[in-house]
């Protein structure tokens, strides 16, 4: 469970919304400024509550806390706060910066890769973007990297499949924001297998697959927006991803990818494994 986070000046606690931890956060805080000589300033600080949570309980707690501003700013971190469903809305500021960062007419190449390409890739990483909002998103390249005479659009000499291929392939080596997405996301995923010790592969598998391997979990119920762009991500990782073997004790021999060969049907290589239930790969 985490309890808070601390971001350069900036302190999130979390607590449940109940009478029993406000007051132990009071205390808390009153601690710290005893100690500290510092003084918390109520009036700048601000509370934001589960949308679960009942109008009675949100004034008591406003009152014990001595906190009245329940607000939730926009953005943190330059993130959005609160993206719910997410809708296309959610992300509109991301098609008006691509507008603004699209107008110059000179380097037009260079210019898309490191601005129009790059501002959606911090987003990117967390969230998977709606399909209308990459399409968005690629027409506004499309669109600048051609140009427009009086007003019009300019003819696409070159089909948008040729131009995100490699320069050594023909294309000019755009990316397409869809795909790019699904790349960022796999990342994440990839982070979660290397990495499972740290804060957030912790966060997410107390959530969502505590007693199960991450490769195996599926969406569940009530996730959150990150989740399912992270079994996305996911999805795409497992395509190309191989298991290491040493002992060969927790690999499955039909389930799990552990041959470099492929479309190789394993049932045809012996027909004694085949009548053992779940054989590992030290299987004798």
């Amino acid at each position: 469970m985490v309890s808070l986070l601390l971001f350069a000046d900036d302190s999130l606690l979390f607590f449940r919304a109940n009478t029993e931890n406000s007051l132990e956060i009071h205390d808390v805080m009153n601690i710290y400024c005893r100690a500290s000589g510092q003084q918390i300033n109520m009036d700048k600080s601000s509370i934001h509550f589960a949308k679960g949570v009942s109008n009675s309980s949100r004034e008591e707690i406003k009152t014990l806390l001595n906190v009245q501003n329940e607000s939730l700013n926009q953005k943190y971190l330059g993130m959005p706060s609160d993206v719910g469903t997410l809708t296309n809305d959610a992300f509109k500021y991301l098609k008006d910066r691509m507008m603004e960062n699209c107008l110059s007419a000179g380097g037009k190449e260079v210019l898309i890769k490191a601005e129009a390409q790059a501002i959606p890739t911090y987003f990117m990483f967390c969230f998977k973007l709606p399909r209308g909002l990459c399409q968005h998103i690629n027409t506004i390249i499309r669109g600048f990297w051609w140009g427009n005479k009086d007003g019009k659009r300019k003819t696409c000499w070159i089909a948008w499949e040729e131009m995100i291929k490699l320069k050594q392939w023909g294309g000019v080596g755009f990316r397409d924001i869809k795909l790019f997405n699904l790349s960022l996301l796999a990342r994440q995923a990839w982070m979660i297998l290397n990495k499972p010790s740290s804060l957030s592969p912790r966060v997410l598998k107390a959530a969502y697959y505590p007693s199960v391997d991450f490769l195996d979990e599926d969406l569940g119920t009530g996730p959150s927006c990150v989740w399912p762009a992270i079994i996305e991500g996911k999805e795409v990782l497992a395509q190309g991803i191989i298991r290491r073997i040493g002992m060969g004790e927790t690999t499955n021999l039909w389930s799990m990818n552990w041959l470099l060969l492929l479309g190789i049907n394993l049932r045809k290589l012996s027909t004694d494994l085949t009548r053992i239930t779940n054989p590992t790969v030290d299987h004798s």
